[in-house]
């Protein structure tokens, strides 16, 4: 019998709905529009180069993916949404990003084949988290690096509020990525736009 407290669970959402049909498509009309500005800051924290493969776990519509192509990088946007895979593909035809169905847990990609992998505000969605790090853990190459970013809430949030993550499951998910074989894990605090975020940034040994 033990006295430590739970770890706070860091996929809270995990029984989301997701996003499909008419619906699913004009939440992807949206993310186009508003999610550059998370792809550029994964794109500055994660210091993107032109020698960079990119893969974008639960990218929606492609957008932040998008957002590492014009830094010269190749990249690769998964995500399980059929509609947001459809809206996506309409932009990815010029900016060359690569879009494939999946989920964090079963990345279709070959082992140690990307540098960095990005889950922006969607870590709180996975089904399995350790099932989702052991996969980035497979698909990067040693020395890359891995970002999660997720909104900062208050731990009374509730609804729609309560999408992202308070202090201390940013610090959960943190010791998940050290558990899962990850090494030099920080976590920060990040402003997007009005927003304040978390970033939890690691590096594949």
């Amino acid at each position: 019998m033990t006295d430590e407290p739970a770890a706070p669970v860091v996929n809270h959402h995990a029984d989301h709905p997701g996003f499909s049909g008419v619906l699913g498509i004009l939440c992807a009309l949206v993310f186009a529009v508003t999610g550059r500005r998370s792809g550029r800051l994964a794109v500055e924290l994660t210091g993107v180069t032109a020698d960079d493969h990119v893969v974008d776990v639960g990218c929606g519509p492609g957008t932040a993916a998008r957002e590492a192509t014009r830094r010269g990088a190749r990249a690769t946007g998964v995500e399980p949404s059929a509609s947001m895979l459809r809206v996506g593909r309409m932009f990815a035809r010029r900016s060359g990003v690569t879009l494939r169905e999946g989920g964090a847990e079963a990345l279709p990609l070959p082992d140690a084949s990307a540098t960095a992998v990005w889950a922006l505000a969607t870590v709180h969605h996975w089904p399995d988290v350790g099932a989702g790090l052991a996969e980035a853990h497979r698909v990067l190459a040693p020395g890359g690096r891995l970002l999660a970013v997720e909104r900062q809430v208050s731990p009374d949030a509730t609804g729609f509020a309560s999408h992202g993550w308070t202090a201390a499951q940013a610090q959960a998910f943190a010791q998940l990525c050290r558990t899962a074989g990850f090494t030099e894990v920080a976590v920060d605090s990040e402003r997007l736009g009005r927003r304040e975020v978390w970033a939890v940034s690691a590096f594949r040994p």
